[in-house]
C-alpha cells in the first residue's frame, strides 16, 4: 500500500515552498547588494555593507532551515536581472530600496505558513526589509498586494446641505 499524496494545502504546512522562495529573494538581493556596494560612498556604503551582510545570513539560515525539513536548496544564480544597473550612489540607493520592497514581498508568503516559528521568521525578516528601505528611500509605501497610494490629491467633499428653516409668512 503506497501514502496518499500529499494536497497542496499539506505541502505548504512546514513552509517548505515558501522557503525555497524566500532563499530565492536572498540570492538575489546579495547579487543586487554587490551592485549597491560599488556604487556608493561613505555612510551609505556602510548601510549597504551592513545590508549585504544581513541579507547573507539571512540566506544561510534559510538554508539550514531547508535543509532541516529534507529539501534541497536552490544555489545562487550567476547573475540576476535588476531593473537598472546604478551609476550613481543615488540610484544604488533606489536600486536598494527596490530590492528591500521584493524581498519583503517573498516573505509576506512565508508570514501565512502553518508553523508559527515560520511566521515570526517571516515577520522579522519583513520588519528588518522595511526598516532598511526606509533607510534607503524614506517614504513610506503601499504594503505588498496592497495599492500604492494617490499621488493626486483629491478635493474634500464638500459638506452635506443643511435644510434651512423656512419663512413662513413672507
Amino acid at each position: 500500500m503506497t501514502a496518499p499524496r500529499p494536497g497542496p494545502a499539506e505541502v505548504t504546512m512546514n513552509g517548505l515552498n515558501e522557503l525555497v522562495k524566500a532563499l530565492a529573494a536572498e540570492h538575489a538581493a546579495v547579487y543586487a547588494y554587490g551592485l549597491v556596494c560599488a556604487r556608493t560612498s561613505g555612510g551609505l556604503r556602510t548601510e549597504a555593507i551592513a545590508a549585504f551582510n544581513a541579507h547573507r545570513a539571512r540566506r544561510d539560515q534559510l538554508r539550514g532551515l531547508i535543509l532541516a525539513r529534507g529539501g534541497t536548496p536552490p544555489e545562487a544564480l550567476p547573475s540576476y536581472a535588476v531593473p537598472f544597473t546604478p551609476g550613481t550612489s543615488a540610484e544604488a540607493a533606489r536600486l536598494a530600496a527596490m530590492v528591500e520592497d521584493g524581498v519583503t514581498s517573498a516573505y509576506l508568503e512565508l508570514a501565512a505558513a502553518g508553523e508559527p516559528s515560520m511566521r515570526r521568521l517571516a515577520a522579522l525578516a519583513m520588519q528588518e526589509s522595511v526598516t532598511r528601505s526606509y533607510g534607503f528611500r524614506p517614504a513610506i509605501a503601499a504594503l505588498p498586494g496592497f495599492p500604492a497610494p494617490s499621488t493626486a490629491r483629491t478635493p474634500a467633499p464638500a459638506p452635506p446641505a443643511t435644510p434651512r428653516p423656512s419663512r413662513s409668512g413672507q
